[in-house]
């Protein structure tokens, strides 16, 4: 890096910029570092800083930046009769991945998670629901407890790796053994289950995969969404309709995050495909999304209120961003900007509707687009693959 002592004045303030947020491309509110000097200063950091383009961080920033801002769209209902099928993976290219973002099912995925994100603007977690969650709610709950209860059931090994106890195989084992009877509960709540005889073959490999792989004993932002492409297969069959959408992120998908969390504590899962320190968390991306909604005109709370310890004590456990920041303090040691330099930076934004927009449009780039990550995602008759 070039000494800018070395301009004139004139032109170090023609290089003069505003810092940029990578995530949504918004000015943040901090200005940059100074830059190093290896004649005053003490040995360069470890870390590179953060509002300086980063060496590792996603490379495609402009044209997240540019991409327009994923909307809520409605799912396309799946009339019966139906032909349900073992769903297959069938992404094993970029190619792939541009046919996948320009069907139907594609589009109304990203659709799909947009309008949960919406659902919850302004929305607490102990808040009301604005409607009675209907009983597939109840049923999905019903889910995530019992998957719960064999964590307690399936207590982990004696290991001494840093990841990977052996007992999460156990405990997936038996995932796999109650999926069907956990689903058929679902399934039993529709208006008319005869129609929908059969579902588990193509809902169980959703469900399976939304909790880790059991070979790996690790789990990551694919595994997440696979949850979510399961939440999306149950709305085409009319067991989850928008007015549940509140229930579906407050409740159910907060009951989800609560078990991987456990998941994760109590087996040490390894991080799938992480982004490292520039990613927003080891694990996940959609409880970011769903938390910075529920922030939106906050009166009080900004982005950059993350910084504050009691703001993180006092609220976490009302808004999901702010569990998620403090489940990464709680879990990475050293400054907050050397381990969470993303967060960190996302946290200069000046609102949360922008962090919001800029999460969305992040979530397709960096999850969606990505095909190590969609490479393992499955396709049948309720996501149709379109030759």
């Amino acid at each position: 890096m070039s000494n800018p002592g070395s301009l004139p004045a004139s032109a170090h303030h023609e290089h003069e910029h505003t810092p940029l947020c990578r995530s949504c491309g918004a000015p943040t509110t901090s200005p940059t570092p100074a830059p190093w000097s290896g004649t005053t200063d003490s040995p360069p950091p470890a870390y590179r800083p953060i509002r300086l383009p980063a060496i590792n961080a996603p490379t495609n920033t402009a044209a997240i930046v540019l991409s327009p801002v994923p909307q809520p769209l409605p799912v396309p209902p799946a009339a019966p009769p139906h032909a349900f099928l073992v769903p297959a993976k069938r992404i094993t290219s970029p190619d792939d991945i541009a046919r996948f973002h320009a069907s139907v099912h594609g589009l109304h995925f990203l659709g799909f998670v947009a309008a949960l994100s919406a659902s919850v603007h302004g929305r607490k977690l102990s808040d009301p629901l604005p409607s009675p969650p209907s009983p597939a709610i109840a049923a999905l709950l019903d889910l995530v407890s019992a998957l719960a209860a064999l964590v307690a059931s399936t207590p982990p090994l004696p290991h001494s790796s840093r990841y990977g106890n052996p007992a999460f195989r156990l405990w997936h084992e038996k995932l796999t053994d109650s999926a069907s009877e956990l689903i058929s509960r679902i399934t039993a709540t529709a208006s008319s289950p005869a129609d929908l005889a059969g579902a588990d073959v193509e809902l169980a490999p959703y469900l399976l995969d939304s909790f880790g792989n059991a070979t790996r004993i690790d789990y990551g932002t694919g595994h997440e969404t696979n949850f979510a492409a399961f939440l999306y297969c149950l709305a085409r069959l009319g067991l989850i309709t928008e007015p549940d959408y509140p229930a579906v992120v407050l409740r159910v998908f907060t009951a989800y995050l609560d078990l991987m969390r456990t998941l994760q504590d109590t087996y040490q899962l390894e991080p799938a495909g992480s982004h490292g320190v520039w990613g927003l968390d080891d694990y996940h991306f959609l409880p970011f999304i769903f938390g910075s909604a529920q922030l939106i005109d906050h009166k009080y709370m900004k982005p950059k209120s993350i910084h504050n310890p009691d703001i993180l004590e006092n609220f976490s456990k009302e808004y999901m961003y702010l569990a998620c920041v403090a489940y990464v303090k709680k879990v990475k040691k050293g400054p907050f900007m050397e381990h969470s330099p993303m967060l960190d930076d996302i946290s200069g934004v000046a609102n949360w509707k922008k962090v919001n927009s800029g999460l969305l449009k992040m979530y397709k780039a960096e999850v969606l687009e990505k095909v190590p990550i969609m490479q393992h995602f499955l396709f049948g008759s309720l996501i149709k693959w379109e030759d």
